[in-house]
């Protein structure tokens, strides 16, 4: 494709998205006043399908419970495998929301904090705006409205499981993610690596209570457990190389309730982050060992449960070049920025073990923004305006892909 075509197709989607702007900001506030935890997406999916037949696309049989799984069929496409997946995850978290504007969830303890409800419309957008142009797709575009990305094994891959990629084929999946840290109308990309497996760490120590004035006459859980937090750090510090990165941190410990009591139990939580799957195994294994060499010696027992959770987010780097330089075109080079790697975690992951694709940070951000506005947050409030780059985008990558893989 020629620069003088790429650069008519941005206009020409940067109009279309500007058009229906309006529209998908009121998608977006309609999802955010009504969040649905993981699996519970009914409403939300009911939402989704019914636009999608609106603009004329009848969505694919269900694979989950919940979740829409669409194609747009593009009239240029010559070769059977020319299909570009786009996802967005549709569940929100449990959290009651804190903002005042006036569009706040209706859902006690309920909250779309992590931007599910910018990507979902950022997608519908997407869907709009590719609906209208089939006869210029040189390939056909899968839509993913995946469910249950924040509840551990996610959604990504029980999709996966059920056959989405054996049905489907993608020749290439890309996916979106707000982040407030990246200001609105930029995009950061990261080759390789770009954020972390996850793991879930459940301790329980059991000792021997007693009288707080008596604790030579009881088996101490409280002080193995505190023994075992300053073991386990060095793991990071004394096993995992320098320059991998690595995360152990112990964030719940419950244990009595009162100042004079030794307790028989302790309980703790806590999580595990890396970055490549070898270092992850040797973690989990000085993990068991460290835990129960320290409880040995305080005479206590310990055990530790480790419940995986997602595997690293590795972005391919041949299709993130292709995306730098695609994005590029629709923001401007000065849009598109170096993300480094994050410790957070993400199901998008599943689909990069099976597909070569990309998965990128989109800004919702503004200079002056409130420092509570961040993910996971109870103050959440991302910059809207991102709803129309965000569908642009979204759109303009889709299509130039497809004729990237027809070239």
């Amino acid at each position: 494709m020629n620069n003088d075509f790429s650069a008519g197709l941005a206009t020409r989607i940067k109009n279309r998205a500007s058009e229906i702007f309006p529209e998908i900001v009121s998608l977006r506030r309609d999802i955010h006043r009504h969040p649905e935890l993981s699996y519970e997406e009914v409403r939300t999916t009911a939402l989704i399908t019914d636009y999608l037949l609106g603009l004329g696309i009848t969505p694919e049989p269900p694979l989950l419970e919940t979740g829409v799984i669409a194609l747009i069929r593009g009239e240029r496409r010559e070769r059977k495998n020319n299909l570009v997946a786009l996802r967005a995850d549709i569940d929100a978290l449990p959290l009651t929301e804190e903002n005042r504007h006036g569009f706040c969830s209706l859902e006690s303890g309920k909250m779309h904090a992590c931007g599910h409800d910018m990507h979902t419309a950022m997608l519908l957008g997407a869907a709009k705006i590719l609906s209208g142009m089939k006869d210029e797709l040189g390939g056909d575009v899968l839509l993913i409205f995946q469910p249950a990305e924040e509840k551990a094994p996610g959604g990504a891959k029980p999709l996966l499981d059920a056959g989405l990629f054996r049905q489907f084929n993608p020749a290439i999946i890309l996916g979106q993610h707000c982040f407030p840290n990246v200001e609105t109308g930029k995009v950061a990309l990261c080759r390789g690596s770009f954020m972390a497996a996850t793991d879930e760490l459940y301790f329980t120590i059991s000792g021997q209570g007693g009288h707080a004035s008596a604790p030579h006459k009881a088996a101490d859980p409280v002080l193995a457990a505190a023994h075992i937090i300053t073991a386990v750090q060095y793991l990071v510090s004394r096993v995992a190389p320098p320059h991998e990165p690595a995360v152990v941190s112990i964030a719940s410990i419950h244990a009595g309730n009162a100042p004079n009591v030794i307790p028989g139990k302790v309980v703790m939580s806590g999580t595990m982050r890396t970055m490549n799957e070898e270092l992850r195994s040797l973690l989990k294994e000085k993990l068991r060992q460290t835990v129960s060499h320290v409880a040995e010696g305080f005479g206590v027992h310990a055990e530790l449960e480790i419940r995986n959770g997602y595997p690293a987010l590795v972005n391919d780097p041949q299709v993130t070049g292709q995306a730098w330089t695609v994005c590029s075109e629709y923001l401007g080079d000065s849009n598109v920025i170096q993300s480094e790697p994050l410790m957070t975690a993400e199901d998008f992951a599943y689909y990069l073990q099976e597909c070569p694709g990309t998965f990128w940070q989109i800004g919702t951000g503004t200079p002056d923004q409130e420092k509570s506005n961040t993910l996971h947050s109870s103050m959440f409030n991302p910059e809207e305006r991102a709803l129309e780059i965000g569908s642009g985008l979204f759109a303009y990558t889709a299509a130039r892909f497809l004729d990237l893989l027809r070239s």
